[in-house]
């Protein structure tokens, strides 16, 4: 499944840290004890809920990747991490109607719903021996039976308005450094999205399997998309762009997600960090803010582990060297994860700025941490991180 964005801007388990504080429900009750027995076993219930749609339905594995590797455990830790926060549709359902919009580019319909529910009935029933029985099984009936709702009928109306997926031709492939290439890419039909958000991509050399990545620019004129990717080890995707992608080849996108964007309702001054290609929606930020003919002051640290890792660096300093209000200060470094917040903390004060944070899942802790400590509230510190519920982007 793919991952929500949710206050912050986050893009994992779409619940907070902190939420589920409200007096629990009986369901919710149950269903959290039988969350917490099954969880050191996470791997046979996984295994065992995926062999019991294989073997029942065996018509929906076309839907899977060839490969479960990296799917393997995606669909049911979404499901559990929705039903331990049923308390809170408020929170809850805005991350459940993503998930069902997004699930259209895999072919999911509603009478999906029901094949998945049984599974994980069964699954839950077979591992969770201490605490499943007759009123256990009727609240997470209750709750599957709430959460597959949501998303069945979010999915109806974006099917009224808006494609399952878009096709989209490499025009540019730009090979930056060994192992990072900035594609272009053209999509088949109008594709609106803001500065700062993400879409999913699946590559021809790897069907069924999407990955997700932040878009480069700002919406241009021309309708061009551009993605920063890093090939990283074992990953499927990012090797197959990085290394096979050319122009001319044809890719398909997933619909825009993601709340990492500009409030132009407020000029309060923006503290950008950037990670290796965390640079790249921290980039479609600024143009926003320039088409947009504001003066905003805009704060940039753009970190990777060498200086050859900086790979738009001359990008971002002619950007700086364009808009006065900019800033870009390049940090190198082996402990990207401690050294750019560290970076950061000895500038400033950043207590009245919004801070955006992209890059790999450990920079993006230490980074929402660092901030919080140097006087930046948790709700103006926005971030997109998927590694929560779908692993590093391969």
């Amino acid at each position: 499944m793919d991952a929500p964005p949710t206050r912050p801007a986050r893009r994992g388990t779409g619940i907070p840290p902190g939420a589920g504080a409200i007096e629990p429900s009986p369901d919710a009750v149950l269903i959290r004890k039988t969350l917490a027995e099954i969880t050191p076993i996470a791997d046979k219930v996984t295994s065992y809920f995926y062999a019991l749609i294989f073997t029942r339905h065996p018509e929906v594995r076309d839907m899977f990747p060839v490969a479960m590797d990296t799917q393997r455990d995606r669909l049911l830790k979404a499901l559990l991490t929705a039903a331990e926060h049923i308390d809170d549709p408020g929170l809850l359902n805005p991350y459940l109607r993503r998930l069902g919009t997004g699930h259209r580019k895999y072919g999911t319909m509603a009478g999906h719903y029901p094949v998945v529910g049984e599974a994980l009935m069964g699954a839950l029933a077979r591992y969770a021996e201490l605490t499943w029985g007759p009123e256990a099984e009727a609240a997470w009936v209750r709750a599957y039976t709430t959460i597959s709702q949501v998303m069945i009928d979010a999915a109806a109306e974006d099917e009224a308005k808006a494609p399952a997926w878009w096709h989209a031709e490499v025009v540019a492939h730009d090979l930056r450094t060994p192992d990072i290439a900035v594609l272009t890419v053209r999509p088949d039909r109008p594709y609106a999205f803001l500065a700062g958000q993400y879409t999913s991509l699946e590559t021809p050399w790897w069907p069924r399997v999407w990955r997700h990545y932040s878009f480069a620019s700002a919406p241009r004129g021309d309708g061009l998309l551009s993605f920063h990717v890093k090939a990283v080890p074992a990953g499927w995707v990012s090797n197959a762009l990085v290394r096979h992608a050319r122009p001319g080849d044809v890719l398909r996108l997933g619909p825009p997600a993601g709340s990492m964007v500009v409030d132009h309702s407020t000029d309060n001054g923006m503290l950008c960090l950037g990670g290796g290609t965390g640079i790249a929606p921290i980039k479609a930020l600024i143009e926003d803010v320039a088409e947009h003919g504001e003066r905003r002051r805009m704060e940039v640290f753009f970190g990777a582990r060498s200086d050859d890792d900086l790979y738009d660096k001359d990008t971002l300093l002619g950007l700086q060297r364009s808009h006065p209000w900019l800033s870009v200060r390049p940090v190198v470094g082996e402990g990207l994860a401690g050294q750019l917040p560290q970076a950061v903390g000895v500038n400033g004060p950043w207590s009245s700025y919004d801070a955006f944070i992209s890059g790999p899942p450990a920079m993006i802790r230490s980074g929402v941490d660092a901030l919080k400590r140097i006087g930046i509230p948790g709700e103006r510190i926005r971030f997109d991180s998927v590694e929560e519920l779908v692993g590093v982007a391969g």
